[in-house]
C-alpha cells in the first residue's frame, strides 16, 4: 500500500502467502505488532492481557528477547512453554512494578489522543451509564512502568476526544503531574485489529505508525473519535519471517486461539 499526504493511494497491499498452511491473517499480524512491543526491553516482567498480546509475548521471548520473564498470572516464572523457571512472591512482584522493569499490555475500553485510558465507567463518574472493571492497578501501571495497549476493536466509541474517566494514565496528565509521575511512564503503542499507533509526535499525541494490510488510512480515521495525525507514507505493520510464522502455528498457539479475538 502507498500514501500520499495521508492519504490511500490503493485500497490494502495483498497479504504475505505466508507459508504452505495459507496466508498471513490479520490475527497474526497483530500477534507481531503486539511482540515488537517488548523489542529491545531486555530483562524486564512481561505482563500480557489478552490472548493475542500473550501470543505475542510468547513469540517475542523465543525470538527476538530472550530475556523477557514470562509469569503464570500468580507467582511463577515460566518459560514459553508454560515450564517453571522461577518464584515470583507479591513483594518482588510489586517491587518490579514500581521500578520500571515491568512491560504491561492492557485493554482500554476507552483511550484519548494522549493515551489516557478508562476501564471503569462509562458516563459521568458519580453516576455512570455502566459500570466496567474499576480502576484497579492502571494508575500504578502507567506512571511506574511501560504500558502498551492492544484493542481488538477499533472504533469511536473505544478511542474518545476525553475518556470518561482516567485510569491508566495518559502523557499530557503525566507532564502535569511533574517529574515523579514521567520518570518510568511511557506509552510504547498501541495496537488495533486495523493498525499500530505511538505517540512519536512533538506534543505526544496519538499518531498512526502502521496499518495492518487491507486497511487504508481512510478507514482508521473514520473509526477514531478525534483527529489523528498519519505522516506521509504510512508502511504496513511488518511481515512475520518464516520462523516467527511458524512458531505461532505449531508452537505457541497451534489451536488458533488468536482468531477469536481477531477474525480473518
Amino acid at each position: 500500500m502507498t500514501t500520499t499526504n495521508g492519504t490511500s493511494t490503493e485500497t490494502s497491499a495483498n497479504p504475505s502467502t505466508g507459508s504452505s498452511a495459507g496466508p498471513v491473517t490479520r490475527a497474526e499480524y497483530c500477534v507481531i505488532a503486539c511482540a515488537d512491543a517488548w523489542r529491545g526491553d531486555g530483562e524486564v516482567l512481561a505482563s500480557p492481557m489478552g490472548i493475542i498480546p500473550s501470543v505475542g509475548a510468547r513469540l517475542a521471548r523465543l525470538t527476538f528477547s530472550p530475556d523477557l520473564l514470562l509469569t503464570d498470572g500468580e507467582a511463577l516464572v515460566v518459560g514459553p512453554d508454560g515450564t517453571t523457571e522461577g518464584w515470583l512472591p507479591y513483594r518482588l512482584h510489586l517491587a518490579m512494578v514500581t521500578g520500571g522493569r515491568r512491560h504491561v499490555m492492557m485493554g482500554a475500553s476507552q483511550i484519548d489522543r494522549f493515551g489516557n485510558q478508562n476501564i471503569s465507567c462509562i458516563g459521568d463518574w458519580e453516576r455512570p451509564a455502566r459500570q466496567l472493571l474499576g480502576v484497579r492497578g492502571a494508575p500504578v501501571n502507567t506512571l511506574n512502568n511501560p504500558v502498551s495497549y492492544w484493542v481488538p476493536r477499533h472504533s469511536p466509541r473505544v478511542f474518545v476526544e476525553r475518556v470518561d474517566m482516567v485510569c491508566g494514565v495518559g502523557y499530557d496528565n503525566a507532564a502535569a503531574a511533574g517529574p515523579s509521575a514521567t520518570r518510568h511512564h511511557r506509552i510504547p503503542r498501541v495496537v488495533t485489529d486495523l493498525c499500530v499507533l505511538d505517540f512519536a509526535t512533538p506534543d505526544r499525541s496519538m499518531r498512526l505508525a502502521s496499518l495492518h494490510p487491507g486497511v487504508t488510512v481512510e478507514q482508521v480515521r473514520a473509526a477514531t473519535g478525534f483527529p489523528l495525525a498519519a505522516p506521509d507514507g504510512v508502511p504496513c505493520t511488518r511481515e512475520p519471517t518464516a520462523e516467527e510464522l511458524r512458531l505461532i502455528r505449531e508452537v505457541v498457539d497451534p489451536r488458533g486461539t488468536r482468531n477469536r479475538e481477531v477474525g480473518s
